[in-house]
């Protein structure tokens, strides 16, 4: 399931990085254009970082993964045809989505990394910390552009759906053909664990999505999980900017920082 989430982010982080651009120069408040200037720096180490991993993926053992990014890249160039609002709801849709995946992740991580890549585990989580780090980026923006209005609150709805499922969609192609690749994906006992890892999903994330639904939704209302503000503060603290690796081996999963205190953090980027 990761190794499909991955497969899509370099096709849709650059989306929204372009889109977010764009956005920019008609926001006038500084400090959300500044924070929109941010994400984008954040996305884009986001989706160099999938890159190489899917490559090493498709080399080592899944070359028929590149069928599903010539869809993407496909799907992506139509979207970018649509208007910058259309577009800009799809990123703020998908963004809300990550607060509920961010969740699931951390609340999970012991079932889901325990014994893993330590390398791996470690990536995948430090994304979505930092996802939960800009959660409110691309709803201040959208804001900022277009108001909170019943139209412009129609658009942003139909957007969470839009973005969520997108992605969705095509992660579950790139899973599903790792598993038919690995001889699983007509194996009950596979997709009886499959679909425990999916019902779990689906509650985590589900909330969140119907929240962000709602008029007046702000993710500022969404608490971040407390290992992640761990990971948030230990990382300022920090006596560089490298992030070591979590010890997948620890019964717990701590944030991998010496010292990782406990309390407020200040958001860099939201």
């Amino acid at each position: 399931m990761v190794n499909g989430a991955s497969l899509v982010m370099p096709y849709l982080e650059p989306f929204l990085i372009r889109t977010m651009r764009e956005a920019l120069p008609q926001v006038s408040d500084a400090a959300v254009a500044e924070s929109g200037r941010a994400f984008n720096t954040q996305e884009q180490h986001h989706y160099q970082a999938h890159r190489r991993y899917n490559e090493l993926l498709k080399r080592s053992r899944y070359p028929e993964l590149a069928n599903i990014e010539a869809d993407m890249t496909a799907s992506y160039a139509r979207l970018a045809k649509r208007s910058l609002r259309t577009r800009m709801a799809y990123t703020a849709g998908f963004e809300a989505m990550t607060l509920g995946v961010t969740r699931w992740l951390v609340d999970y991580r012991q079932t889901l990394f325990g014994g893993a890549d330590s390398r791996v585990a470690s990536f995948i989580l430090w994304h979505f910390v930092e996802e939960a780090e800009h959660k409110c980026v691309a709803h201040d923006v959208y804001h900022a552009l277009y108001g909170g209005g019943p139209a412009s609150y129609l658009a942003r709805m139909v957007g969470v759906l839009h973005g969520s499922l997108d992605v969705m969609w095509y992660s579950m192609r790139g899973y599903r053909a790792i598993l038919k690749h690995e001889g699983l994906w007509f194996r009950l006992s596979s997709r009886l664990r499959l679909a425990r890892r999916l019902g779990s999903f689906v509650r985590h994330v589900s909330p969140y999505l119907l929240r962000a639904m709602l008029p007046g939704h702000d993710p500022r209302q969404e608490p971040n999980p407390q290992w992640v503000d761990d990971w948030l503060a230990g990382h300022a603290a920090a006596p560089d900017a490298e992030v070591p690796l979590l010890d997948t081996r620890h019964p717990d999963l701590p944030v991998p920082f010496a010292h990782a205190p406990s309390g407020p953090v200040t958001r860099i980027a939201a």
